[in-house]
C-alpha cells in the first residue's frame, strides 16, 4: 500500500472550494484502503492551531499517534541542511521539517498543496540534491492531483 505524508495544506484543502474534489477523493481513496496517510508531530502541532473543523478533521484522519511521525534528531538535522542549502529559508522551517519526517521514515512521497515552498519542480530538486549528498533517498513532494488522477483511464 501507498504511503503518504500528508501536510497540514492538505488537511485545509479538505474544506477549501478550489482544492475540495481532489482533497476528499484522495481521503476516499484512503477510506478504501488504496493508500495510507502518514503525518508528524509538526502536522499535530500546525493542525491544532488551525479552525476547529480542521482539527476535528485531524483526529478523525489520525485517532491515535501510530500514523505520527516524530521529529527525530536526524530529521531536524536533515530540515537544517535544506535551509543551509537555501532550498526553503529558516522562516520556512517547519516546511524543511515535513520534507525531512518523510525522508528520514522512508516516506517517498509528501503531498501537499503548498506550491510556493514545496510541490514545485526547483523545490524538489533542491529538497532532493541534499537528501542524495547526505545519503537518503529521493522524495516525490505532489499535489493530491498527481494521486488522485493517475490510474484513471480516459480516452486521449
Amino acid at each position: 500500500m501507498l504511503s503518504l505524508y500528508v501536510d497540514n495544506s492538505v488537511l485545509g484543502g479538505y474544506f477549501d472550494a478550489e482544492f475540495e474534489e481532489p482533497t476528499r477523493s484522495l481521503w476516499k481513496m484512503a477510506e478504501a484502503g488504496e493508500c495510507r496517510f502518514m503525518a508528524s508531530v509538526v502536522t499535530e502541532r500546525e493542525a491544532s492551531q488551525a479552525p476547529a473543523h480542521i482539527v476535528r478533521l485531524f483526529a478523525r484522519t489520525f485517532p491515535d499517534s501510530s500514523a505520527l511521525l516524530e521529529l527525530t534528531p536526524r530529521a531536524e538535522e536533515l530540515a537544517a541542511a535544506y535551509v543551509r542549502a537555501s532550498v526553503v529559508s529558516a522562516r520556512y522551517i517547519d516546511d524543511a521539517r515535513h520534507v525531512a519526517i518523510a525522508t528520514t521514515h522512508g516516506i517517498g512521497v509528501v503531498v501537499t498543496w503548498n506550491f510556493r515552498h514545496l510541490a514545485n519542480y526547483r523545490r524538489e530538486a533542491g529538497f532532493n540534491k541534499v537528501n542524495i549528498d547526505q545519503g537518503y533517498p529521493v522524495v516525490r513532494i505532489i499535489s493530491p492531483l498527481e494521486i488522485v488522477y493517475e490510474d484513471r483511464d480516459e480516452e486521449v
